[in-house]
């Protein structure tokens, strides 16, 4: 073995060594290994000042009253704070946000804002709670996405096409139907092409000098004469997203890179998580998340996936993607970065408190039934009850029928242990975001603060 060689194989087996020394009782070898940089696509600086821009701006939104930013907010874990959200006809920010009188909303957002953290990770090749929008190399645009073979290409990643969906939808961004000429062309199919929302949106930004501007700057094609594209809006976005909200920081990180040790009650919720409560089960690899789905009967409450000529409520996830029952009731694993600070859990945030959704989540079919609405939802009188499907004992028996794992005891020093090796998973400035809120954009619209 060569000098290079040698210093290497010594260099794994110190490491191996100290975390065995850190861990007790842990063996190095049921742990994930450290994150490092090449884990993350490469990120420009001025492209993510671009879209730090565009995230904050409510010009992307139907009605100029909505941004990225709204739902998905430093100050709520990247989320927005609440189970279910209202994004268009909904004023506020957070728990506080209400339905406007004056623009009421049709009705909730049918799932939680998921968290924004490592999404810049080469491993995410899969976004949204049913995994609707992934990477496909076999399709011309590199995704599979619900535009199926009218995706267009351009998108730099799988997150700058998934930024762009949320600009499509009535409930969240785009506004209802003939409230403006987002929310029109959407309702006439029009998203792609000339006259599609997506085109839309990419005029309104061409005709603000300083985007233009910028764009330029970013971009040379555009600086050449291209017109700004939304690809080019959405591909700003993401870099804006996986530079702000990368999270490698933590003190669990720390401790796998040999650098620090952690609490014994952190320590010993770790044995648990990689041990007896079978936790990293699903919950595996560097950021916590086998990238799959599982049906774990979290709560189902608001509207539901249905369409709007639909009377039910329910939300049968993956099923909804693939057709196939075997899918049903099943969502993707979360990341559990930050996970403390992301809550409301659960795929419609069906519980606002962690200790309780550990509990719950340990015997999901037992817990289902016993289940007591606990969750944070904005004032609102939706047209559909929030909690038709768990009165409705045939729903709950057709969900509970699809929870994949036994159940697992555990006892309220189990949980105590647990929530301290969540906690680990803190990283405080990814929460905080390295590039912030700004001052101001160049559209001159207010900022939710």
């Amino acid at each position: 073995m060569g000098k290079r060689g040698s210093v290497f194989f010594m260099s794994v087996i110190t490491r191996a060594a100290v975390l065995l020394l850190l861990a007790g009782p842990a063996q190095a070898a049921d742990l994930p290994r450290a994150v490092t940089d090449a884990d993350y696509r490469d990120v420009r600086l001025d492209e993510a000042a671009l879209g730090q821009l565009l995230f904050w701006d409510p010009i992307l939104s139907g009605n100029r009253n909505i941004s990225c930013g709204t739902c998905h907010h430093p100050r709520f874990g990247t989320g927005d704070g609440v189970s279910l959200g209202l994004g268009e006809g909904g004023v506020g920010l957070g728990p506080d946000r209400v339905a406007d009188p004056g623009n009421m909303p049709e009705q909730r957002i049918p799932r939680n804002a998921p968290a924004l953290f490592n999404l810049g990770a080469h491993e995410f090749t899969v976004m949204f709670h049913d995994g609707r929008t992934e990477a496909d190399p076999t399709r011309p645009s590199g995704l599979r996405t619900p535009l199926e073979d009218e995706m267009v290409a351009g998108f730099a990643s799988l997150l700058s096409a998934q930024t762009m969906f949320p600009v499509l939808s009535a409930d969240e961004m785009a506004g209802h139907y003939s409230e403006n000429e987002i929310s029109r062309a959407v309702r006439q199919g029009l998203i792609t092409g000339e006259d599609g929302a997506w085109s839309l949106i990419s005029a309104r930004i061409e005709t603000i000098p300083e985007y233009r501007e910028m764009f330029a700057e970013v971009y040379p094609e555009i600086a050449n004469g291209r017109p700004i594209a939304f690809t080019d809006i959405s591909n700003a976005i993401a870099a804006f997203v996986e530079h702000e909200w990368r999270a490698d920081g933590s003190p669990f990180d720390a401790f796998l890179r040999g650098e620090a040790r952690l609490t014994p009650e952190a320590s010993a919720g770790m044995e648990l998580f990689f041990g007896e409560a079978g936790c990293v089960t699903c919950h595996s690899g560097p950021f916590q998340t086998d990238h799959s789905f599982h049906a774990m009967a979290a709560p189902q409450l608001g509207p539901g996936k249905a369409e709007r000529f639909e009377a039910h409520s329910r939300d049968i996830g993956r099923m909804r993607v693939t057709n196939n029952p075997d899918d049903a009731y099943a969502f993707r694993t979360p990341s559990l970065r930050n996970v403390l600070h992301t809550g409301p859990w659960g795929h419609a945030g069906g519980h606002s408190d962690l200790r309780a959704f550990l509990e719950y989540h340990a015997d999901p079919a037992t817990g289902l039934g016993a289940y007591q609405p606990s969750a944070t939802l904005p004032v609102y009188d939706p047209a559909k009850p929030d909690w038709s499907v768990l009165d409705d004992g045939a729903e709950i028996d057709a969900i509970r029928a699809r929870v994949m794992p036994g159940p697992v005891t555990l006892s309220p020093a189990d949980i105590d242990a647990l929530t301290a090796f969540l906690d680990a998973l803190t990283d405080t400035q990814a929460l905080e975001g390295r590039m912030g809120i700004p001052d101001k954009v160049p559209s001159g619209l207010p900022i939710d603060r």
